[in-house]
């Protein structure tokens, strides 16, 4: 069956963002931006990770200074994580990020 639904719940696939990171006119994925730095105490990163994909927009999550150690050790990284989008669909990110922070403040 082709149209088969394969459940990933749960389960982060690492090649599949190349596959869904938008291209330029070369073929070539668009350059990623910095969206913004969020701590993973309060789960905002991931909302906001969840909230981005929701709407079709890849992001990637790089963690500063000894942030991978902390996440793998403890589980979460303790100095926040930097999220990247594609340039391209910047402008949409905020939007929907700023929708966030004003949803978090209530």
């Amino acid at each position: 069956m082709e149209n088969e639904v394969k459940l990933e719940w749960g389960r982060r696939l690492t090649g599949d963002i190349l596959k869904r990171w938008p291209k330029d006119e070369n073929g070539e994925p668009v350059e990623p931006v910095f969206l913004t730095h969020r701590m993973c105490l309060d789960m905002s990163d991931e909302m906001l990770v969840n909230l981005l994909e929701a709407y079709n927009i890849p992001c990637i999550r790089q963690y500063p200074n000894d942030g991978d150690f902390g996440r793998l050790m403890l589980g979460i990284s303790g100095t926040g994580v930097d999220i990247y989008v594609p340039r391209t669909m910047y402008e949409d990110a905020v939007n929907l990020s700023e929708g966030s922070a004003e949803y978090e403040e209530l």
